[in-house]
C-alpha cells in the first residue's frame, strides 16, 4: 500500500462518537462525491468511488447516524486498470431528504416543467452550509471527510506534497478557509477542469494530519523527516569537509610551486627567519596540515605562524617571478 492509501485507511477506521462530527464529515464526502439522480417526480442519492475505504466509511456513517442502510454494488471499470468502483445508492426520497438536511446540504427536489419526464438527470450536491462546522471539532471532521474522498499525499520519501482535488472553485476556497484557521498554509492552484487545494511544506502536512486525528501516520512522517533531516545535516557536513580538504589541497600545491620555484631560482639557503625551514618541511610533506608543520619546527609554532611564513614564501616567489619577467622585457 502507498502512504496516501495508509492514511485513508486510518481515517476510514475512526468514527467519531459525536453526532454533529459525523454529520460534518458525512457532509465533505457527499459534497464532493455525491450526486442526487433525478427521474420523473422521484430522486435518490448516490456515491460511486473507486476507493474502498471511501465507500465504507460513507456506509458506515449513514448507518451509525440515520439508521439507514445503503444498496451497495460493486462493477469493473472499463479503464485499463480494470479497478473496481463501489456504488452505494439510498433510493428513499424521504431518507434522502433527511441526510442532506442534517448534513446541511442543498437539495432541489424536482426539475422546474420536467416533474414527468423520464430522462434520469444527474445532478453533483451542492456546496455545504458553514452552519455544520461551527465547532473545531466539527471542522476537523469535515477536512477529514474531504481528504477521504479526494484527496492523495506523496510518498514523502521522495516529496511533500499533500492535495485534494475538487471539481468546484467555491468549495475548494471554502476547505482552503477552513484549513487555514488551523494556521496551515493551503494554498489552491486549477488543474485542467478541477481545482486543487494543497499543501507542500513537511511540517505543513505534519499539522494537517494532526488536525485530521491520522496520528499513526503523523508519526510515520515524522520518522521519516528525522532521517532525511539526519541525511542532509550528514551530506552538508561531508560537502563542507570535501571543500576543506579541497581548499588545503589547492593552497598547499601552490605553497609547493612557489617553494620550488624559490629553490630552483636562486635556492633556499638564503632564506631568513626560519622560512628555510618551514619550505624544506613543506617539500617532505606535502599533506601536513599546518598545524602539523608547525609542531615539527624547533620551537615548535602555531598553525598562524606556519601560515604567515608561507605566505612571506608566496610573496618571495612573486617577486622572483615579476623580476624575471621584466628582465625579458629588457632583453
Amino acid at each position: 500500500m502507498s502512504f496516501s492509501s495508509d492514511v485513508k485507511e486510518e481515517l476510514s477506521l475512526q468514527l467519531s462518537s459525536a453526532r454533529h462530527c459525523r454529520l460534518a464529515e458525512l457532509s465533505a464526502i457527499l459534497s464532493y462525491e455525491g450526486h442526487i439522480i433525478y427521474s420523473g417526480k422521484s430522486f435518490y442519492l448516490k456515491l460511486q468511488t473507486e476507493n474502498l475505504v471511501v465507500a465504507r466509511k460513507y456506509f458506515t456513517l449513514i448507518r451509525k447516524t440515520f439508521n439507514i442502510n445503503s444498496d451497495v454494488s460493486v462493477k469493473t471499470s472499463s479503464s485499463l486498470n480494470k479497478s473496481s468502483i463501489y456504488i452505494l445508492i439510498i433510493r428513499n426520497s424521504e431518507d434522502v431528504k433527511r441526510i442532506l438536511q442534517a448534513a446541511k446540504l442543498p437539495l432541489r427536489e424536482y426539475l422546474p416543467g420536467k416533474e414527468n419526464n423520464p430522462v434520469v438527470h444527474s445532478e453533483r450536491i451542492g456546496l455545504a452550509s458553514q452552519l455544520i462546522t461551527q465547532n473545531a471539532c466539527c471542522k476537523r471532521a469535515f477536512i477529514r471527510g474531504a481528504f477521504l474522498s479526494s484527496g492523495s499525499m506523496s510518498d514523502p520519501k521522495k516529496a511533500y506534497h499533500l492535495e485534494i482535488v475538487i471539481s468546484d472553485h467555491e468549495k475548494a476556497e471554502q476547505l482552503q478557509d477552513m484549513i487555514q484557521t488551523f494556521s496551515i498554509d493551503a494554498k489552491i492552484v486549477i488543474r485542467k477542469k478541477n481545482y486543487v487545494v494543497y499543501i507542500k511544506e513537511g511540517s505543513q502536512i505534519v499539522d494537517l494530519l494532526n488536525v485530521m486525528e491520522a496520528h499513526i501516520a503523523l508519526m510515520n512522517l515524522e520518522n521519516v523527516r528525522i532521517l532525511k533531516e539526519m541525511r542532509n545535516s550528514i551530506n552538508r557536513q561531508v560537502n563542507c569537509e570535501a571543500a576543506n580538504i579541497n581548499k588545503t589541497v589547492t593552497a598547499a600545491s601552490k605553497q609547493m610551486e612557489d617553494i620550488f620555484y624559490i629553490r630552483d631560482t636562486v635556492g633556499l639557503g638564503d632564506l631568513a627567519d626560519g622560512l628555510e625551514d618551514i619550505a624544506r618541511l613543506r617539500i617532505e610533506y606535502p599533506e601536513a596540515s599546518l598545524k602539523e608543520l608547525g609542531a615539527m619546527l624547533l620551537p615548535p609554532i602555531g598553525k598562524s605562524g606556519v601560515n604567515h611564513r608561507l605566505r612571506r614564501l608566496s610573496m618571495i616567489a612573486d617577486q622572483l617571478r615579476e623580476h624575471k619577467e621584466e628582465n625579458s622585457h629588457d632583453n
